[in-house]
């Protein structure tokens, strides 16, 4: 079997962000929990140690997804939006479940195919940047697209651009020594200094949830 990973005995508890030389994050993105008969996400760094994961098997919580850092501490909480339209997802901070940082909604258009979701911000997350703005900067901010997702994640092959069409993430295949590709479980998220890397993961999730072909976690 081909090795996914380089080495995986050493675990990162904090977050890691991108690196600090300007460079960009490249993870290896495995879609495959660490917990035996589970669906989930297991993410390593470029030395092969693990900084994030995705352990699913809360029968109870349908509809939310806790997107944690190597020793289990919940980073970022994934929720469906309920009594919504269409595929809505709020993010939040940690494993609270009020006061929600982004929304994500899934793009619907059949004209527009080479979008995927939009990602805005709420106004916690608005505030939050903008403590010395004015309200009406912070709806404003609210109300514009942090984040737009295109390409196609069934082929693994998107990228995340933000609101001056600058890409911040993209996500590709993985191949082996030899060129041979590892299929579509395994494949690289790469995140620009720019953007946080535990949101960009979020984010693959999402898509996941919204495009993936397998049965969904919190379906």
């Amino acid at each position: 079997m081909t090795k996914v990973y380089p080495n995986a005995a050493a675990a990162v508890a904090d977050t890691i962000k991108a690196t600090s030389d300007g460079h960009a994050s490249v993870l290896t993105v495995w879609k495959k929990s660490l917990l035996f008969n589970c669906n989930g996400f297991t993410v390593y760094d470029g030395k092969g140690n693990l900084v994030y994961r995705v352990d699913n098997y809360m029968q109870g919580n349908r509809g939310e997804i806790v997107l944690m850092d190597a020793a289990g501490k919940p980073l970022l909480t994934i929720r469906r939006k309920r009594l919504s339209l269409g595929d809505n997802w709020l993010v939040y901070d940690g494993e609270t479940v009020v006061n929600p940082l982004l929304s994500v909604r899934k793009h619907v258009n059949i004209l527009s195919t080479k979008c995927l979701a939009h990602v805005t911000p709420t106004s916690t997350y608005a505030n939050s940047k903008n403590t010395t703005s004015s309200s009406s900067s912070s709806s404003s901010n609210k109300n514009k697209a942090m984040y737009v997702i295109e390409g196609s994640y069934s082929q693994r092959s998107c990228a995340v651009y933000d609101g001056k069409k600058n890409r911040v993430a993209e996500i590709k295949r993985k191949e082996a020594a030899g060129g041979v590709a590892l299929g579509v479980d395994v494949f690289r998220l790469i995140v620009e200094p720019d953007m946080d890397t535990a949101l960009a993961m979020a984010l693959v999730i999402l898509l996941d949830q919204m495009f993936g072909s397998s049965k969904r976690f919190s379906s």
